[in-house]
């Protein structure tokens, strides 16, 4: 099933505190292994929502690690999932078309939560 493949192999963890998980970050999917090795072919598109500082100082508190002022401009103006942050790969940003991004995510799901009909893409890397 779509979604829900492998290719047999991971990539080692990249983490670097200036990627972080800020609506539109593009960052690499994992399952549990304990080296946090991302997947060799899925990936995810983060949508997030706004955070309150409230909220934020919570997460690090559970998590022990801080977030800049920087970054918590981001994920109170712009929304994120800064839990994921430094356990998930970030490598790349949507720089334009989040509306699509949202547009997707309020497609009908199954109880898989996949979509009803498939969701074609197309990516362009720009370097």
């Amino acid at each position: 099933m779509l979604g829900s493949g492998d290719v047999g192999y991971t990539i080692p963890a990249e983490f670097d505190t200036s990627l972080f998980h800020k609506a539109g970050a593009l960052a690499a999917a994992r399952d549990n292994n304990p080296a946090k090795a991302s997947s060799g072919c899925q990936f995810y598109i983060v949508q997030g929502k706004k955070y309150t500082d409230e909220e934020l100082n919570m997460m690090e508190l559970q998590s022990g690690q801080k977030f800049s002022a920087a970054k918590r401009t981001v994920y109170k103006n712009k929304g994120g999932t800064p839990f994921l942050d430094m356990n998930y790969t970030v490598f790349g940003e949507v720089l334009e078309g989040m509306e699509v991004i949202n547009k997707i995510a309020e497609t009908a799901t199954n109880g898989s939560n996949r979509p009803l009909s498939d969701i074609r893409m197309k990516i362009v890397v720009m370097k």
